[in-house]
């Protein structure tokens, strides 16, 4: 049988189960009728030739039978090979047909094979008629080769009955497996089967390993299914076992008993021995390891699955293929399974098509129902299975029914789906589900970095938890942004199981979300130690107004957020008109937007807080004195615009980044600063009355410092020399310490808006990015070509720079050079043009630049621009000059320009 090199190709859709091929005159009235008979009644559908004419060439309606057939029987009796008729439909089924069942009907197979005895006179009877040598060699070839083909002799049979219905029996078997045309309607699925084909190599003849892995319900069943579908008539013997998780070992049995009863199933199966008993788990390897088998093993869960069934490769023969599904990646890592098809959610388009066959049994939504039909699939979360729960839910409802099951859907999970989603989360150890828990209630969305600090130390282990979640398909963890993704509907499910904790009393929950059950627990002081966390959206309440002790009773409160999704002008607020008493000792995390008190209450010790973020706050101090701090890692005051002061953070030796941006009112940093050794990032743009730095330090770790638009700020800030990007934009500094020039990491530097600068600064080697915009330069010096790692030079808009020295041209890294704006330069280097390294960005001013000893192929209408050199035009990959005036269409086609009066 011919394999298929690819997958993605459409499986043959057959016209007729069966297309039997007979001699009329021995088998039709006897034999063949009980055999039609048996066909029809396990409803195999057969080709019956009553009404076509027989002649010496057999008809197109015959070989078009013979193609769209899926089997072809044989019946190779005492008169067959007489018949010319027979004979060159024999050598037509040879050709096309791959899958042929020769029955062998009193006569022996070996005379058909010998062409001898009574069939090989009918045979030589047929030649007598045939004067083509041809045709003859062609009829024998295709009698020896259904001579060779294992089938059905009646030799073998003492009862003809029991003949036929093993034959009509074994067809049925056939056709179980026949490729289904389900999954020809399946959204996406040919672009599946590219991927796969492309992983399973089909053409090699070593055994192969595959696996399929997401999450409960993103469609790894119905993929596999349907690869087994299409690939089953390529292989001797196949199994798709469903469901293998639910093969669970049970108390009686041990480790080995485990083993041999999921092989006794599995090799029952393969080789279609029912009830089968073995003692010996090498049994698998020594009956399948010359067979080429195709094995799916559907959803599996633990290691001794795989070690029972499909531990090496070796126990299969050449060719085989064994895929296996599962949501937990490093299922498929320890079994040594290295080719993964990680399945990913479909488009928006192809979610909302998945749900329309569900819902309306279309591809898209009827009139009326788009808008309906699209805020379902969001509902969905695109995840396949609820797309099909969801729309299968709907079928048959009007148009207002379905709008009023979408208040429901959209708060509450779909019991089936549940159900599913329910399995993935039962499965984990305790301390990953309370992981899973506090992504689903706190953290969906956040920072990996920032959830492993706020819980380092709950004693959740949650390194290790984090990789269990992401292996098992529970949560996505972005390369690019290291964020945390848990999918809406495994969102709402951890809110569920945490509502079950106390279903009428929300303050007995760890965590509280819902805005409603929130204020209740808070106006009414109901809560208790059983609240980890709160968090809610302030954007969502009306106006609230708290009493002084409305976090009484919560002492064990972690993590407290009151963040602003969606900002206003019109915002609700939380007031607290008699402040706060009390906040509990043990929280880990203090995010309160627009917090509206002055000061923190004075009970207030946050030993163990780790983030505290209160932007736009009402603060004027954050506390009197020092406080034990030594767990900070985040502090946030950002857009506090009435705080004056920071508080001693002497003690908060372990604090990586200090956000203080937008606080207009704050005039200077504490002393208590030089003690901050681990802090990474300190940003203070927009603190427009900041004059001064503390003296006298250097923050070890300092790697990022942004001071834009501290527009009083008159000193270079020397606090670390091992900053690597450093923003002084808009600021009043008049100069760059020379010491500036042995930091070994600065990478960045921009002063773009510093108009007090006037000479270039000596910078270190190591800078790669300058932005001296809108500066008082006024010569970019020499010594430039020392920047030998520098990429981009911006310096637009210098209206004192004059002069720009031709090192420029040997800077081997530049990439962008903006001198745009700089109107009364007189000389630019001409080396710059006649360089390829400088193909890439260079917008530059050109109006009053004259160099007489240039050629002058070009010249321009107006009285700045004399000249333009001919190099200029060798290099039309430079993307921008700047021109006013008339110009020539040669230029005009080779660069882009820019007129500006």
């Amino acid at each position: 049988m011919a394999v298929s090199s690819s997958l993605s190709l459409q499986s043959c859709h057959w016209r007729y189960h069966v297309f039997p091929s007979f001699s009329g005159k021995d088998v039709r009235r006897t034999f063949l009728s009980h055999l039609l008979k048996e066909f029809q009644r396990k409803g195999i559908r057969t080709f019956i030739d009553n009404d076509i004419k027989r002649s010496q060439i057999i008809s197109s309606e015959l070989v078009h039978a013979i193609r769209e057939s899926r089997i072809v029987v044989v019946v190779l009796s005492r008169t067959y090979a007489s018949s010319s008729w027979c004979l060159n439909e024999l050598v037509e089924i040879k050709n096309v047909s791959q899958n042929i069942m020769p029955v062998f009907y009193e006569v022996d197979p070996s005379d058909v094979r010998k062409l001898r005895g009574e069939f090989g006179k009918a045979f030589e009877k047929a030649c007598e008629g045939q004067p083509d040598e041809e045709v003859k060699q062609r009829w024998r070839e295709a009698l020896v080769y259904m001579a060779n083909i294992a089938g059905e002799s009646s030799q073998n049979w003492d009862n003809e009955a029991d003949m036929i219905e093993k034959i009509a029996m074994s067809i049925s078997n056939e056709l179980n497996f026949t490729p289904s045309r389900d999954a020809d309607n399946l959204v996406g699925i040919d672009a599946h089967m590219r991927e796969m084909d492309s992983l399973l190599c089909l053409e090699s003849t070593e055994v192969k390993m595959v696996g399929i892995w997401g999450p409960a319900g993103i469609g790894k069943t119905t993929v596999a299914r349907a690869l087994f579908n299409r690939l089953s008539e390529n292989f001797q013997h196949t199994i798709f076992m469903e469901n293998v998780k639910g093969s669970t070992k049970s108390s009686e049995l041990d480790s080995y008993g485990f083993k041999l009863r999921l092989q006794e199933e599995f090799l029952s199966e393969v080789i279609d021995h029912k009830r089968m008993k073995i003692h010996d788990l090498g049994l698998v390897k020594e009956r399948l390891q010359d067979l080429k088998v195709l094995v799916v093993l559907d959803d599996v869960d633990n290691l001794e699955q795989l070690d029972a069934l499909v531990k090496q490769t070796q126990w299969f023969g050449s060719g085989s293929r064994i895929i296996v599904t599962t949501e937990n990646k490093q299922l498929l890592r320890a079994h040594e399974i290295n080719f993964i098809y990680e399945l990913g959610f479909p488009s928006r388009r192809e979610s909302l098509q998945i749900f329309c066959q569900s819902a309306f049994g279309d591809s898209s939504a009827p009139d009326g129902c788009t808008e309906i039909a699209t805020e379902i699939t969001k509902l969905a979360g695109y995840l396949p299975l609820a797309l099909k729960v969801l729309g299968s839910s709907l079928r048959g409802m009007s148009k207002d029914e379905q709008k009023s099951a979408l208040p429901r859907l959209r708060t509450s999970l779909n019991e089936d789906i549940r159900n599913v989603l329910r399995v993935g989360y039962d499965g984990l150890h305790e301390k990953d589900k309370a992981i899973f828990l506090h992504i689903a209630c706190l953290f969906n969305g956040e920072n990996v970095d920032y959830v492993k600090q706020v819980l380092a130390s709950s004693g959740l282990d949650v390194n290790f938890g984090l990789e269990v979640l992401t292996n098992k398909s529970l949560i996505h963890i972005s390369r690019c942004s290291h964020t945390i993704t848990m999918h809406n509907l495994l969102e709402q499910l951890g809110r569920e199981v945490v509502c079950e904790q106390s279903l009428d009393e929300p303050g007995k929950r760890q965590f509280l979300v819902d805005a409603s059950e929130i204020y209740d627990v808070l106006v009414d002081h109901t809560g208790t130690g059983a609240v980890l966390g709160i968090s809610l959206d302030i954007s969502k309440i009306n106006e609230w107004f708290l009493s002084e002790r409305a976090f009484c009773g919560m002492h064990n409160l972690l993590f407290l957020r009151f963040y602003n999704s969606f900002p206003r002008k019109d915002q609700t607020e939380l007031h607290l008109p008699r402040g706060l008493d009390y906040l509990p000792r043990k929280l880990r995390l203090l995010h309160w937007d627009a917090f509206p008190m002055t000061s923190m209450p004075l009970s207030f010790r946050p030993e163990f807080l780790v983030v505290i973020n209160l932007r736009k706050s009402q603060l004027e101090k954050l506390w009197e004195g020092t406080q034990p701090l030594r767990s900070l890692k985040q502090m946030d005051l950002s857009m506090s615009a009435n705080l004056k002061e920071i508080p001693d953070l002497s003690k908060a030796v372990n604090i990586e980044e200090l956000c203080l941006s937008h606080c207009e009112n704050l005039v200077m940093l504490p002393s208590s600063f030089k003690h901050l050794n681990k802090l990474v990032v300190l940003d203070m743009k927009y603190c427009s009355k900041l004059e001064i730095f503390p003296s006298n330090m250097n923050l070890e770790s300092l790697s990022i410092l942004n001071l834009d638009r501290c527009s009083r700020l008159e000193s270079f800030p020397e606090i670390s020399s091992k900053i690597g990007y450093l923003s002084l934009s808009e600021t009043a500094i008049e100069e760059v310490p020379t010491t500036v020039a042995s930091w070994p990491c600065l990478a960045a530097l921009d002063m773009s808006g510093c108009k007090s600068l006037k000479t270039f600064p000596c910078l270190p080697d190591t800078i790669e990015w300058l932005d001296f915009s809108r500066t008082g330069i006024e010569e970019v010096p020499l010594w430039i070509e020392k920047l030998f790692r520098l990429n981009k030079l911006l310096m637009n808009s210098c209206m004192k720079l004059r002069s720009i020295s031709s090192g420029i041209s040997r800077l081997e890294h530049i990439e962008t050079l903006d001198f745009l704006g700089c109107k009364n330069v007189e000389s630019f280097p001409v080396e710059i043009f006649q360089s390829s390294r400088f193909c890439h960005n260079l917008v530059m001013e050109m109006r009053n630049i004259h160099n007489p000893d240039l050629p002058r192929p070009f010249y321009f209408r107006n009285n700045y621009i004399d000249t333009i050199p001919d190099c200029i035009t060798r290099h039309c990959k430079l993307p921008f000059l700047n021109s006013s005036g008339t110009i020539s269409s040669d230029i005009e086609n080779n660069f882009i320009w820019f007129d500006e009066d």
